[in-house]
């Protein structure tokens, strides 16, 4: 009998948003499997670190931060190897995964190379589009309304023609493409309608008006816009 792969969303940064199943196959885990950045360490642990019990076996996908697709899908490769191993012997694997596994979840890369060898079960988590818009007490979509969702590095003029053509935007991957993000929302006319919000739910989450936002922004940052007044009303 070969062991079970579970994808397990971990919310967006504070444990207290782990949903009790997540909570419970960590803790009750023999082996955990997670992300981490190349020789750096790993939020997706840090998250579940108090759930994590004594001497659980870990496996770490040490990844590099790099536009570059190989380096990342080489250390995917030897990752999904080292969790068959522990699969193949009969030891059930959970994979610890910011937010949610299948929505920009690194998790579906494993998914991908070990779906049809095993049996693979995803745990939803609480996405960071659904944290940041608690936090800022934005509601994003109302009745028939569209909410679309954009990764910040996409190209100045694919951006802006998505956000003109949408109702309700969240932008994310923002970080070092915050100034060219401001500058097609600023040249929208629609600044004074967007928020930002960095590290949400952490305790050094940043909630303010897009005109305020700081100059640098980090990888976990999001921009949230919507162009109605008060659609839910």
């Amino acid at each position: 009998m070969t062991g079970v792969l579970y994808g397990v969303g971990l919310g967006p940064g504070d444990p207290d948003l782990m949903t009790l199943r997540a909570h419970r196959l960590i803790s009750g885990a023999r082996v955990v499997a997670y992300p981490a950045l190349a020789g750096g360490e790993s939020f997706a642990r840090a998250i579940a670190a108090d759930a994590i019990a004594p001497g659980t076996r870990e496996i770490v996908m040490d990844v590099p931060m790099t536009t570059a697709r190989a380096p990342a899908q080489t250390a995917y490769d030897k990752g999904a190897r080292e969790i068959a191993v522990a699969l193949e012997a009969g030891e059930d694997v959970v994979c610890l995964c910011e937010g949610d596994p299948f929505f920009y979840g690194s998790f579906m890369y494993l998914f991908a190379r070990l779906k049809d060898r095993f049996n693979v079960q995803v745990i939803p988590g609480v996405t960071s589009i659904t944290a940041c818009a608690a936090r800022a007490g934005l509601p994003l979509a109302a009745r028939n309304e569209r909410l679309t969702v954009l990764p910040g590095p996409l190209p100045e003029a694919e951006l802006r023609a998505r956000i003109e053509g949408a109702e309700s935007v969240a932008i994310m991957k923002v970080g070092r493409h915050l100034p060219k993000i401001r500058a097609v929302i600023d040249t929208l006319g629609l600044t004074e309608h967007a928020v930002y919000i960095e590290r949400a739910s952490l305790p050094q989450e940043v909630v303010c008006p897009l005109a305020e936002a700081p100059t640098n922004a980090p990888y976990f940052s999001m921009i949230l816009l919507t162009k109605g007044a008060d659609p839910w009303l």
